[in-house]
């Protein structure tokens, strides 16, 4: 089984924010990811990590919030000074936190220029910090509509043509079902890239075994195959999380 990590931006939110670091290590959690942390003390957030030890496994590049706020600038032509402003900031964070990997978000974009300007700006990120193990990560068009990188088989592409040795695939198996209906064959063909893993049922981005998505399978898949890294739980709890865990157990890590 791989190793399971909470994401804090997800799970727990019944809990203020500070406080969801002891309840993932309660819980059975060993690692936690924050989507954007930087609307709290990087210094605070270290110190949760030390007192429960945490392993900090991901963060994103900006944008600073989660509720209105444009997904990312990478792929968005005219923005690469915004990017690059960005991205310094989150190295600021990272330099506190020390995330295993950080996931650089394309935004909202389109065509050949796009696709240019990120091949650019990931080239730079990679160049700027070529200690840090980053990613980047297809994501669906329901959920994110217009969002550049919505496709696995142009992020191996985009990887190819960056070739940068620290810039990865990050695989959500979420996404990975509504994009291709296939989370199985998905990660077969594109495994060898994969440095970060996320999940969720579909649909409804629900708890394992709440929709479609055969996740034990997937999980034991994992297993087989030798994944080393962290699969993180980033789904929306039905109830109070703490009754969502049963998949947990059910790995034997609870």
């Amino acid at each position: 089984m791989p190793k399971f990590a909470a994401n804090l931006t997800f799970l727990f939110t019944e809990l203020p924010f500070m406080e969801r670091f002891a309840a993932a290590k309660e819980a059975g959690f060993d690692a936690v990811e924050v989507l954007f942390p930087y609307e709290f003390s990087a210094q605070e957030m270290r110190h949760e990590l030390v007192r429960h030890d945490l392993t900090f496994v991901l963060m994103n590049v900006p944008p600073p919030n989660w509720t209105g706020g444009d997904r990312g600038f990478a792929a968005v032509p005219g923005c690469e000074d915004r990017f690059r402003h960005d991205f310094d900031r989150t190295m600021r964070f990272a330099n506190v936190l020390g995330p295993r990997h950080i996931h650089i978000m394309a935004g909202k974009a389109k065509g050949a220029v796009a696709r240019q300007t990120y091949i650019e700006n990931l080239k730079w990120a990679a160049a700027r910090s070529p200690k840090r193990s980053l990613t980047i990560e297809p994501i669906n068009p329901i959920d994110m509509p217009g969002y550049f990188l919505n496709d696995f088989d142009l992020a191996s592409e985009i990887l190819d043509e960056v070739d940068a040795p620290n810039l990865h695939l990050q695989f959500d198996a979420y996404h990975a079902h509504i994009l291709t209906e296939d989370v199985a064959a998905t990660w077969e063909k594109h495994r060898d890239r994969v440095a970060h893993v996320q999940f969720a049922d579909a649909p409804g981005r629900g708890a394992p075994g709440s929709g479609q998505i055969d996740l034990n399978a997937f999980f034991a898949t994992l297993g087989a195959d030798g994944y080393t890294g962290f699969a993180a739980a980033e789904y929306k709890p039905a109830t109070d999380t703490r009754d969502t865990l049963g998949w947990l157990t059910a790995q034997g890590t609870d």
